[in-house]
Order: C-alpha cells, then structure tokens, then sequence
C-alpha cells in the first residue's frame, strides 16, 4: 500500500509557490487518511506547517567505542558492535522492557527498550548488532533504547550529528524527520523568502528555503542552530508585525459588554469564602473595567504560586455568566481541569451557576450531555482541556475563556477556543512569571496584571538541597510530620522505568536519563515504617476516576503519603500538606521545580520542599534555597533553558543552543519590523499569518 502511495505521489504533477505551501500532507510517500490525521494532532496539516516544524534537538550518532569503553562514558551517546548473547522480555500490567544483552572481546553491555515487545522479534540470540544510545549509569550501566543500524534508521557515520522531531500517535521521530526531509527535497523552493540579503546577513541566517532544507539534514551544531534561528525568527517577525498594528490601531471590536453594577459586584466577591487579598482586589477591578467595554479583553495574570489566581478567574467567570454569557476554563492537563472543577463547585452552587467538565476521557454518553448542555446554552461554566475547543464543541454564548498555565498552549490552540465566539473576552493565567523583557516582547499586545503576595496566614516553607549525608534524616523528619497530623507529597520525575508522564508521547531517550520513578519510590516507601500512614500513588496514566479516587484518599487523609509524578505539578491544593520530597530533581526546570513548592505552604504550618539532585543542578537547587521569589527564578530559568518553556514554544536544548540568544532574536524581529513598514505589512498578509495571542 505505501509503495502504491509512493508511486502515486512520484507521478503527480509539480505544484509550486504559495499553492504547494497550501497542500495537506497527504501528498507525501506513506502519508494515508490515518497518519494525516496524527500529524494533525502535532499540529501539522500542510506542507507549510512540516517544513518550518523545528526539530527538538540535536543529537550526537556516536563516536565508535569497544564496549568497555563504552560502561564508562555515562550520560553519553555511543556507538557500540558486538554480538547479541541473551535477549529478555519482562511485561507488567500494559507495560514491557525488552533487554538484549551484547557482548564483544572487551566486555558487556545491556541494550533495553521499554514499551517496544516488538523488539523481540528484530532482535535474536546470536544476531550481531550496531547500536548507539545514551549510556545510563544508576544501579547498573545500560544503553537506553538504542538505534540498531539498518533497523531503526541509518545511524549516520561515526561521530556525525542527527536532528530529533517530536513524535506523534503512530509516528516516531525517524518517521517525522524522513517526512520533512521528503517535504524539503519537494517543496522548499516554494517558500518565499521576504527579508533582504543584508539583513539575512545581519543576523548571520540563511534563507528560509535553505533552513527548510538544512533543519532535517543538519550536519553539525552550526548549521542545525542558524536553520532553527531563521524558522524561529519567521515566526517573531509576524508576532512583531501584530504587535505593532495593535499598538497603532487598538481593537474596537463586538465583544459581549459585561458590566455590573457595585452591589452586583460586591455581592458576587461575597461568595468566595476569604477576603480578596489588595492585589486580588486590584486585580478584579482591572476585569471589571476591561469586560464592560466592547473591545474584546486580553489580559495576562501573572501570579506566583498560592498568589490567589484561579479566584479571579472564577470571578471574571461569574461576571460573564451575570451578563448572560458563557465561560470556558481552560487547563493544561485533565487533573488540572479535575481540580479547578471539583474546587469551584461550592462557589458555583452559591451563585446558582451550572458548570460541566469536558476531558478527553469522557464516555460518548457524558461526552453528548456536555455539547448539548453548551450548544443550547444549560451550562454557564465548562472546564475542561484541549477538548474545549474540538471542531464538535458548540457555544451558544461563549463571552470569556479563562486559559490557566497559558504557556502550556500554542497560539493556534489559543486561538481555535476563542473563534468559538464573537470576540471572546480572554484572561490568560500563568504561575510561571515572566521576566520584565520577555514579557514585552512576546506579549506586548496584551494588558498585564500581577500578583505577588500570597495570602494572608500562610506558613513559611523551607528548602533544602539534599546531599547524601542528609539521607539518614529525612525518614525521621517525614515521621514526625505525620505523626504530628500532616501529609506529604513525593514526588518522582517519571511514572516507572523509562516512561515519561507525558501522556502523550511514547518513551524516548531524554524521557528516561532518570532511574528516579513514582513506581520505584512507591514501592520502597512500602517497605518502609511510612507505610501505616497510608502511601497512595498517582500518574497521568491512571485512570481519570482511579486517580481521583486516590487523590480523595489523600485529601481526607485515609492515606497521609502521595507518591505522584509532576502531574501535580498545578491545581492540588492540600493545605495539610506541609513537606514536599523531590527526587531526580536535576531532571526538572527552575519554574517546574518552584512550582512544585507551592504544593507546600498552603496553611500556617512551617513547610519543608526537600530536593534530591544531582551535583551538577548545584546552581539552580541552590537558588531554590535563597530564593522563594518567581520572577527571580524566572530569570534564571531564561538564562539557562530558553524562551520555550515561559513562552509556550517547542523549544528544548539542543547542541550549539545559547538561550539568551533567542531573546535576541525578537529583539532583531522587533527592530526589522520597526525599521522595515513593507515588512509589517507583508507578515500582517501573508497567509501563514494566523491571528492569535503570544507567540506564533
């Protein structure tokens, strides 16, 4: 069937310029209805999306090593050869870990893929093997999920460099990079490339054409960085060029007008059970004033952890629903959708406000109640995640969308839930603040509020960086705190051995560098006097109704222990919760890291936020020490990982990567635009040119 399409696809007709640019994926090898509608789900649906899509990072394909050689480049890709001696599959619950055992003159090394059975099938006793892969050295030295050469895709040679595409449902990086690279060879040359060559030379950049075509085929750092710099700089001109038409030609719009009067006003503030804080209070009164106009609003809140957040969207949300309108509540994850559900239904109840929860993992039937409810207009409220805004879901009346951790969502996402509307209203929340240029940058078209007290009553919360001879002590702490009536959280980087808690994505390389997982330590602290205090585990694999049930447990305290993965990273608010264990915390960010502090510290308690790290995060866990203030660990964090976690961008480390230069690189988009009105006006037109919020 894939040769049938192959051979089709070769005899088509040539199709270039801005129509080939137009053309749905399907036109390429091995491409059917099914993985085009994956490569949706990626967010790809034409030849102009794959070609500017930047891989995730670049990636060594190994210097060729003998394998003892090999046991001691921990942390290091390698390339080994040897013959394969003992071959294992091991399966728990839906789960596998195939093992291979290889062997040459100087020693042996475990190869092991996870959730791959298959592999049992390409790999015998007795085969001799090319490999290379990332050597691991925990309780014992292995070779995680290694690339066979001739199997798995070419390994390329010996000390070469290979770009790594995120994956899909069904599609693996190999596949997607072997997509862009068949999209380059046929259509880069119908990218039209709109800057000048002395400003291309400026900045050092090639032309967009030649970047499509670099991207999947880059050779070495160099040429992988200033390809990604000019796919990323495509995307920043246009942002510019928005901002700056907003700036010089601000929105009149046919927003719903919400505007209430001071008793209406006063009486829904009556029924939260606590007293607005003065910057909630400042706050609310910057919604007010935007909502009652009919310009559409775009404001971003930006809010520490525990700053009081998601009250003032709830707040915004009654004020719509006051004026008849509806609102939508956005979240990341479906726990966080859960949660800011589950928490709102006391208020919601007081104000006489019927709400929903719309998550992926609905049945059909609740699934069917839920659209009706919002095409006919019985549901003022629905929370939910990226099923809010499915090309099925109806709003009669949607006048808000609330979009919490709004980073967490591209602008196309961002964009589909407010085109459920007229000129939908938009808060957008964020507990991971914003550094002061950043924020000017790439939100320049949106008002901005911030919060940075915490409410009143809450108890200090200590951290400390762990070194081994801390150990001994923390069992003795984690006693004494729940024996004294508190809870704690332990908190592990991955679900079970190679396995990432991204729900989405199948295991890979940079998933599993951690023998840290929830697994393990729920299992150990089993074993462990911990155990009468009740240990309960919890994972965005479980099942939604098992993992509520769980976190209900914690909550009334049946159980006093939660081993979860940074799956409560937001949104569980457990104010008996006084001491936050993190292992693998070398694995994590500096806003993930203090993010998951705010678990702790949600009463008058002292608070403990214990981290287990490797030497080399010394830096970042000892800021976390100094410094409880999340706009300064925002700025470190902009330093050391880039824009793509603050910005909600694609964006991980990649070989050659200076995070600070792609704050630069706006910065140039932003003084092009400014210097250049023929630029503006050709990235405000131009087709890809898709209306949004943020970041392209």
């Amino acid at each position: 069937m894939a040769d049938t399409q192959r051979s089709a696809a070769a005899e088509e007709p040539p199709v270039q310029g801005a129509a080939a640019l137009s053309l749905s994926l399907g036109v390429l090898s091995g491409v059917g209805p099914a993985r085009v509608a994956s490569l949706a789900r990626m967010g790809l649906e034409t030849i102009g999306d794959l070609l500017l899509l930047v891989p995730d990072r670049l990636e060594s394909n190994g210097e060729p090593l003998s394998i003892a050689e090999a046991r001691a480049a921990a942390d290091q890709v390698v390339r080994i050869r040897g013959q394969v001696t003992r071959v294992s599959l091991v399966r728990r619950g839906g789960r596998s870990t195939f093992t291979a055992r290889v062997e040459d003159s100087t020693g042996w090394i475990d190869a092991r893929w996870f959730s791959q059975p298959w592999m049992r099938e390409r790999l015998r006793q007795g085969d001799e093997v090319e490999l290379a892969g990332t050597v691991l050295r925990k309780r014992e030295i292995t070779l995680h999920a290694p690339r066979l050469a001739g199997k798995d895709g070419e390994l390329g040679p010996a000390g070469s460099w290979r770009p790594v595409y995120p994956r899909g449902e069904g599609l693996g990086p190999e596949r997607v990079r072997s997509l862009a690279r068949e999209a380059a060879a046929r259509y880069a040359a119908s990218l039209e490339e709109p800057l000048p060559s002395d400003l291309l030379a400026r900045a050092d950049l090639p032309t967009l054409a030649q970047a499509a075509r670099d991207l999947p085929d880059a050779a070495d750092p160099e040429t992988f960085v200033r390809a990604r710099r000019r796919v990323l700089l495509e995307a920043f001109l246009r942002m510019q060029a928005r901002l700056q038409d907003r700036a010089r030609h601000p929105a009149r719009g046919r927003a719903r007008v919400i505007e209430v009067d001071d008793l209406v006003e006063t009486r829904l503030r009556g029924l939260f059970p606590f007293e607005f804080t003065a910057g909630q209070h400042a706050v609310a009164r910057e919604l007010r004033i935007d909502l009652a106009r009919a310009a559409p609003m775009r404001r971003l809140l930006q809010g520490d952890v525990g700053s009081g957040k998601t009250a003032l969207g709830l707040y915004a949300a009654l004020l719509a629903n006051e004026r008849g309108a509806q609102a939508a509540f956005l979240a990341p994850t479906e726990l966080l959708a859960e949660q800011h559900f589950a928490g709102a239904q006391a208020l919601l109840e007081r104000a006489g406000r019927r709400s929903a929860l719309l998550v992926g993992s609905l049945s059909a039937a609740d699934r069917r109640r839920v659209l009706a409810g919002l095409a006919f207009g019985d549901i003022d409220l629905v929370f939910g995640t990226h099923a809010l805004f499915s090309r099925d879901v109806r709003y009669v009346r949607l006048g808000l969308a609330v979009i919490d951790e709004q980073q967490r969502f591209g602008v196309a996402q961002r964009g589909r839930l407010l085109e459920k509307g007229a000129d939908v209203h938009a808060l957008l929340m964020t507990a991971t603040p914003i550094p002061r240029t950043l924020a000017l940058t790439l939100y320049g078209d949106l008002d901005t509020s911030i919060l940075r007290e915490r409410p009143p009553g809450r108890g200090p919360v200590k951290t400390r960086w762990l070194r081994r001879e801390d150990g001994p002590r923390v069992p003795e702490l984690l006693r004494e705190r729940l024996e004294a009536g508190e809870r704690v959280f332990w908190v592990a980087p991955r679900i079970g051995e190679g396995e990432s808690e991204n729900e989405d994505a199948a295991p890979d390389g940079d998933d599993a560098q951690s023998a840290a997982s929830a697994e393990r330590a729920h299992a150990r602290l089993l074993g462990t006097e911990l155990a009468r205090f009740g240990v309960e585990l919890v994972h965005g694999r479980l099942d939604p109704l098992e993992r509520a049930r769980r976190l209900d447990r914690f909550r009334r305290g049946q159980a006093n222990v939660l081993v979860a993965t940074t799956v409560i990273e937001v949104g569980v608010d457990v104010p008996e919760a006084t001491v936050l264990v993190v292992e693998g915390a070398e694995k994590l960010g500096l806003a993930q890291l203090h993010q998951l502090r705010g678990r702790v510290g949600r009463s008058a308690r002292p608070s403990w936020c214990l981290l287990y790290g490797a030497p080399q995060a010394a830096e970042r866990l000892k800021l976390l020490e100094q410094s409880a203030d999340g706009f300064e660990i925002a700025e470190h964090d902009l330093a050391q990982r880039g824009m793509g976690e603050l910005a909600g961008l694609r964006q991980s480390g990649t070989a050659g990567n200076d995070p600070r230069a792609d704050v630069d690189l706006v910065l140039f988009a932003r003084d092009v635009v400014r210097e250049h009105p023929q630029l503006a006006a050709h990235y405000l037109t131009s087709p890809s040119s898709r209306p949004g919020l943020g970041v392209p």
